[in-house]
């Protein structure tokens, strides 16, 4: 499977349930365990199992996939899903605030993403 079909699976299931900004971080030349975080965001805790629950669902359904691992579904303050190769982090808004993931790292390519309903940036970006 590759990388960009499972980054624009689980980008457009948090981008329909309403994630607030998604971006791709590159942490390949930092970590040997993956390639990529996917880090959204949620203004309540409903909203990040909802996002975290589509991403499952729809990743499961299209790629026949399961994540490795899965951290913090009974909170809903921070969803962390394993795909191997991606990682997505869904936090509530002041989680992200606080453990400000980007700066961890900012020396990787952070991608701003756009709703995949209006183009295809993340196939774009990632040259696929």
């Amino acid at each position: 499977m590759l990388t960009s079909d499972l980054v624009g699976v689980a980008a457009k299931a948090a981008f329909d349930k309403l994630a607030l900004n998604p971006v791709l971080v590159n942490v390949a030349d930092r970590l040997a365990i993956a390639e990529s975080f996917l880090i959204a965001s949620a203004s309540s805790e409903r909203q990040v199992r909802a996002i975290g629950e589509e991403i499952l669902d729809r990743v499961a359904d299209e790629l026949g996939v399961e994540p490795d691992h899965i951290e913090g579904r009974t909170g809903n303050r921070w969803i962390l899903l394993d795909y191997g190769e991606l990682v997505v982090h869904v936090l509530l808004d002041e989680e992200r605030d606080f453990y400000r993931l980007e700066n961890l790292w900012s020396d990787g390519v952070i991608v701003p993403l756009e709703d995949p309903a209006l183009s295809d940036p993340v196939r774009e970006r990632l040259g696929a």
